[in-house]
């Protein structure tokens, strides 16, 4: 685990278009000394001195670095972890194919592999040589359904606490009609609640409305499930924390991502305030980002 004083390095990596630019301002902003498009090469040379920078760096590295290589940065990020006085971690920015192919079409931009084919093909072909960064990397952020506003939020969350919690939480309610985060870390179903999309007048309210929640909650399975839930919760998270996992994201999903989904990740919230943790609630279906008083 790293010491408190060892010099902080967020190499930020992923899809093109999935947020890459936005990403290295909003950290800027936050705090990091941000270089982009930095050559493998000189990424040793580089952190060589880790006490020389005042302020922790986020290094943008993609296919657009010369020299770049996923098996080289691997094996960089590998031999760097071992030395003394860095505390160096790995971002990869994901994004689905139609939404990358929609950002290309609206900005008029070539995909930066410069090939002849069709964009989707290139996309395709850059997430089969990314696979292995993203297997390694220590947090995955998908930005499919963040605007560059949600972006940086999500970014700031993250990064921009300063001294917060050792293992930072985020709780996601979604539809599985729109699948899986890609983000989730544990994934829990709660389509066999009580649905209130069935009652006339709960359908056009969400699971933060003290009707659909009083609904949902009479229904006779709520209670075990939620303290089994917690219970389980309860003994993994700190767990988690002695391995060192920086990020733990939870995702509460329904079949609309609108009623139970919803309610079940707000009351998780609001137990994790309880147990002194502080947790980010975003609802992905509603499209707002909340955090959760500590």
């Amino acid at each position: 685990m790293a010491a408190p004083s060892d010099q902080r390095v967020l190499l930020v990596t992923g899809l093109s278009g999935a947020g890459h630019t936005t990403s290295l301002r909003a950290l800027e902003d936050f705090g990091f000394e941000a270089i982009d498009n930095l050559p493998l090469s000189l990424l040793r040379r580089l952190l060589s001195s880790p006490d020389s920078f005042a302020r922790p760096l986020a290094i943008g590295v993609d296919i657009r670095t010369r020299d770049f290589e996923a098996d080289s940065l691997l094996d960089e990020i590998e031999s760097l972890g071992e030395s003394e006085g860095l505390a160096l971690q790995l971002l990869f920015l994901d994004c689905d194919d139609g939404t990358l192919l929609r950002r290309y079409t609206e900005t008029r931009r070539r995909h930066p592999m410069g090939g002849d084919r069709p964009v989707l093909d290139e996309i395709a072909h850059e997430r089969l040589l990314l696979a292995p960064l993203r297997e390694r990397a220590d947090m995955v952020l998908d930005t499919t359904r963040f605007s560059p506003w949600e972006l940086r939020q999500q970014l700031k969350e993250i990064f921009g606490g300063g001294d917060g919690p050792k293992l930072r939480l985020f709780v996601t309610s979604f539809a599985y009609a729109n699948g899986l985060p890609r983000e989730a870390d544990l994934v829990f179903d709660v389509r066999f609640l009580a649905n209130p999309h069935y009652e006339p007048a709960l359908r056009p309210l969400s699971g933060r409305d003290r009707e659909v929640g009083e609904h949902i909650a009479k229904d006779p399975g709520f209670d075990s499930f939620f303290n089994g839930l917690t219970a389980m919760l309860g003994m993994l998270l700190p767990r988690y924390e002695k391995e060192g996992k920086a990020y733990l994201t939870i995702a509460i999903g329904c079949t609309g991502g609108r009623h139970r989904s919803v309610f079940v990740a707000e009351k998780l919230g609001e137990w994790l305030s309880q147990e002194g943790r502080q947790a980010s609630i975003r609802h992905r279906e509603l499209g707002n980002l909340l955090e959760q008083p500590s």
